[in-house]
This record gives structure tokens, C-alpha cells and sequence, in this order.
């Protein structure tokens, strides 16, 4: 009997514990969203997506092959830096 209490009990105590939360990103826009706002300034491959705390920052190529970097505010979704 005591083999299948203690299975019961740890079945019974996962089952009513609560599931944990990820991060909240409240307001903040999504990578997905940052991404699209850089391909509408030429962006055209992109080779490394970060995020910063306040914004996202979007590395890639535009249709020319050249190098270029691009900025976004994580809250307004506003272009804070492009670099070429």
C-alpha cells in the first residue's frame, strides 16, 4: 500500500500546482511586428534580431547586398537608428 501512496500524493501535488507564467511583454510590440517595419525600410535578409530592453535591434542586407542596421522602440513601434 505505501508503493502507491506516495506516487499518488506527488501526482495529487503536481496536479493543483500552478503552472508558471512567462514574462510579461505588457505593450511591447513583437519581434514579428519590429521585423516587418524593417523590411518596409529595405531590409531585405535578415542575419541577427535582438532585443534590447527598449528596443529591437533588426541586422541584415538590403536589395543591394549592403550592410545595414536598424532600430525600432519596443513600446511605439517608431525607427530610433538606421545604419548603412
Amino acid at each position: 500500500m505505501r508503493k502507491f501512496i506516495l506516487p499518488m500524493v506527488a501526482v495529487m501535488v503536481l496536479g493543483i500546482a500552478t503552472q508558471a507564467r512567462a514574462y510579461d511583454s505588457g505593450d511591447l510590440i513583437s519581434m514579428q511586428r519590429a521585423l516587418a517595419i524593417a523590411t518596409d525600410l529595405g531590409l531585405v535578409t535578415v542575419s541577427d534580431t535582438e532585443f534590447a530592453g527598449d528596443e529591437w535591434q533588426v541586422e541584415g542586407r538590403d536589395i543591394e547586398g549592403r550592410y545595414m542596421e536598424v532600430d525600432v522602440d519596443a513600446r511605439t513601434g517608431a525607427v530610433l537608428n538606421v545604419d548603412r
